[in-house]
């Protein structure tokens, strides 16, 4: 669920992808520790680790560094591929897998592409051929088991999760003459009607931006919510079968999207796509949902400009837990056993600290959650904000919503719905009877 872009460019991007995807390489027999420390190779190899994302993404910049600097032998080239997971990426890679071509060595995967990556076990290695079962007393118990498939097999180990808070421009909020401390913020907004009041007084005394960026970063925001309240299910239910018309869930974040779209406080922009990213640059909106994650997008998209501008305050409702990814092992890898001690590395509770240090991305291993450094962090470019009391003692309480094979494909769909409702493309009274059209075609 962590990125999303417009389908008119996808072809555009596919083409890219296939340009500069590199061949995959590594190889060998043995097992793998969680350090890394892999045996040397005789020959040096190259292996190509495979990410999407905004800003800084995984966050793997420092931690793949480190890897490189202690590894002379077996190299990684790491290529952040596109912003859109859901139409550009996972498509993408589902073609490589099925040819068998083209795939990285570790790629990443998103939880909403997690339930066809299950399903397929013939794409991926068996990481526990190569020792990572010991991993997992590492991760809580929903994150391990949702790297097992269909055959039982460990394929996948996870990187973040979500949490949830919401991201805020603190001048903005003083051009409005509302509170900005972090603390008065959060006050504010305890239900998502005082967060829509609050909206109406910046909208009030502010012409010249919006409050929210995007409807589709809220509804997802408000879905991750209601989804707890509703047997943690969104478009499917645990029977596979498709819901997206009967859950309250998804008719809940609809139905509040649509009320914030209708009190004019969007920016009528949609996330993750150039606009969305010129937005941050031209102080377009106030405000908009903050998984731990999305910490890392904005200060990488928004830039040094905006340092000390941006703060964190509570979101609505409480909690929430929207993204989170993994790594997998194609088994068209050369050097399966490399790539499988990379992912081992790159999901230990010493690399995901890394990876928090650089874009905020929460770890899922239990032993950096527990981390001092993690509970007593603040964010420097978010004006300081202690993100690891106000993420901290979430994210041990977070709870797994389930996803479909074809839940990637159906939020796609239902998000241009949302999308074109909030740019006026879409009647607001036509617009549920769309939604729920868009995802039953998708899921076929």
């Amino acid at each position: 669920m962590r990125r999303g872009r417009m389908l008119a460019v996808a072809s555009v991007m596919t083409a890219a992808l296939v340009t500069s995807a590199a061949c995959s390489s590594g190889g060998g027999e043995g097992d793998a520790g969680a350090s890394g420390a892999a045996s040397a190779p005789a020959e040096k190899i190259t292996l190509t680790l495979q990410t999407f994302g905004g800003g800084t993404n995984f966050g793997y910049k420092a931690a793949v560094e480190k890897w490189n600097a202690e590894h002379p032998n077996v190299q990684v080239k790491y290529t952040n591929l596109t912003d859109s997971f859901e139409n550009v990426y996972w498509p993408q890679m589902l073609q490589w897998l099925q040819s068998g071509t083209g795939a990285g060595d570790v790629v990443g995967i998103d939880e909403g592409g997690m339930g066809l990556a299950k399903a397929r076990p013939q794409f991926f290695a068996d990481l526990g051929e190569y020792g990572l079962q010991s991993r997992q007393a590492d991760f809580p118990a929903w994150k391990w088991e949702n790297g097992i498939n269909t055959d039982g097999k460990l394929f996948a180990l996870g990187t973040d999760v979500g949490g949830m808070s919401i991201c805020y421009r603190t001048d903005l909020f003083e051009k409005a003459g509302l509170p900005t401390d972090r603390a008065k913020v959060s006050e504010l907004w305890k239900t998502w009607d005082d967060f829509i009041k609050v909206g109406q007084q910046f909208q009030g005394k502010v012409k010249d931006a919006k409050f929210v960026d995007s409807v589709n970063t809220i509804y997802n925001v408000v879905l991750s919510q209601e989804a707890a309240k509703n047997g943690n299910v969104t478009y499917f239910d645990k029977n596979q079968q498709l819901i997206v018309d009967k859950n309250p869930a998804v008719k809940g974040a609809f139905d509040f999207t649509q009320k914030i779209s209708k009190a004019g406080l969007t920016a009528k922009l949609q996330n993750f796509t150039d606009p969305w990213n010129t937005g941050f640059v031209k102080s377009q909106f106030a405000t908009l949902g903050c998984p731990g994650w999305m910490l890392g997008v904005v200060s990488g998209t928004a830039g040094d400009e905006f340092k000390g501008k941006w703060d964190v305050a509570t979101v609505p409702g409480g909690g929430g837990n929207w993204g989170g990814s993994w790594l997998a092992v194609p088994k068209q890898s050369k050097h399966p056993k490399e790539a499988a001690e990379l992912a081992s590395y790159l999901t230990s509770p010493e690399a995901q600290l890394m990876a928090f240090k650089e874009g905020g991305n929460l770890p899922s291993t239990v032993p950096a959650q527990d981390n001092p450094e993690l509970q007593s962090a603040k964010n420097e470019y978010f004006n300081n904000a202690p993100i690891g009391e106000i993420f901290g003692p979430s994210i041990k309480s977070l709870q797994p919503t389930f996803l479909g094979e074809k839940h990637a494909q159906v939020k796609a769909a239902v998000e241009q719905v949302v999308i074109g409702m909030d740019q006026g493309a879409v009647p607001y009274d036509q617009a549920w009877q769309k939604f729920v059209e868009a995802g039953q075609k998708a899921a076929g």
